[in-house]
């Protein structure tokens, strides 16, 4: 008799831990809905894969616009309560409620995945998790908008910002949903100014800087949607320009250091400058080797190969100190690069 006891006492414990956990579940669906108040999304739920791919962009847009509104913390509060529903979902997975709301946490989950997959944090923090438990146990409630790409939802066709035409940018300004252009946009420039400046490390920190202050004048409301999209736009066709210098993209890389302090450019050409960065190529190739960067007699040597080409081509001495180092610094990214 005494197991019986135990056995009823134990099935008493988990009726009630599991009506704990579907009240909790609960609890945290009415959260979540309360960050989509004001947008309808019916849709969502009663419509086919193809009606809640259409959903998804308005419903992202209507969360971005929100964070614009009040500096980002309506978006923290969304990706906070989603994340609190998903571990909630995941404790009540079996109950007939969580079975009912399976669509519906699904769709929240992909509004979710949506603003990381456009890095849409105002704090700039990326999330790069995947939950791959609660993708299981909602896939089959909508499989479609597991693996959406925000763009190809938005009616883009994977644009490739190094190609943009005139007839996207046209397209981008006149998206109805402004914000999810903007964030869209980010995220394009993002992954091409890593690609296009990857081994120029002075070029690198000019577009990310000049994209990181645009995307904080457009937080800071300083400039509305389409100012920012325009702002961007520039930024995608200025990172497209290829100066007609005969330079290789190594020499150009050390040119760009040279050239970043504008007192060397106003004392000496273009040509001259031009000339140096191709010796730097052939002295960093020649005393480069594998992991030259991570020892200091080579970086001492190297170092000092420099400041000798710098001596002789009359660098200004009053600024060699900074351009050996930026040099430096340029000679070690493409080698630390293909360690990555």
């Amino acid at each position: 008799m005494p197991p019986l006891r135990g056995h009823h006492q134990l099935s008493a414990i988990s009726r009630v831990s599991e009506a704990e956990a579907v009240s909790a579940f609960l609890d945290a669906m009415d959260v979540a809905r309360q960050q989509l108040f004001g947008f309808d999304y019916a849709l969502a739920l009663d419509g086919s894969p193809k009606d809640r791919l259409k959903i998804l962009p308005p419903a992202i847009e209507h969360i971005l616009n929100k964070g614009v509104e009040d500096e980002g913390n309506s978006v923290k509060r969304f990706q906070d309560a989603i994340a609190t529903l998903v571990k909630a979902f995941k404790l009540a997975s079996g109950s007939p409620q969580a079975t009912d709301h399976a669509v519906e946490v699904a769709f929240f989950t992909a509004v979710r995945t949506g603003i990381e997959k456009l890095d849409a944090d105002r704090k700039g923090k990326k999330s790069g998790r995947s939950d791959f438990a609660i993708q299981q146990l909602v896939n089959n409630a909508v499989a479609s908008t597991e693996v959406v790409d925000i763009l190809e939802a938005c009616g883009f066709d994977r644009p490739d910002i190094s190609v943009l035409s005139e007839e996207f940018m046209i397209e981008l300004q006149n998206m109805k949903h402004k914000n999810l252009a903007v964030e869209a946009l980010k995220k394009l420039l993002n992954g091409e100014i890593g690609a296009k400046t990857r081994s120029n490390v002075v070029k690198k920190e000019e577009f990310s800087t000049r994209l990181e202050q645009a995307i904080a004048r457009y937080h800071n409301r300083s400039v509305d949607a389409i100012q920012i999209i325009q702002e961007l736009i520039a930024i995608a066709k200025d990172l497209r320009v290829v100066p007609e210098d005969g330079l290789t993209s190594e020499e150009r890389a050390f040119y760009d250091a040279l050239a970043q302090n504008d007192s060397a450019v106003e004392i000496m050409s273009n040509s001259e400058l031009q000339v140096i960065a191709t010796e730097l190529v052939k002295t960093v190739r020649s005393n480069a080797g594998a992991d030259w960067w991570r020892r200091e007699n080579v970086r001492a040597k190297m170092r000092i190969a420099v400041k000798k080409i710098l001596q002789r081509h009359v660098y200004p001495h009053d600024l060699t100190t900074d351009a050996v180092k930026i040099v430096l610094k340029q000679a070690e990214a493409p080698a630390t690069e293909v360690t990555r």
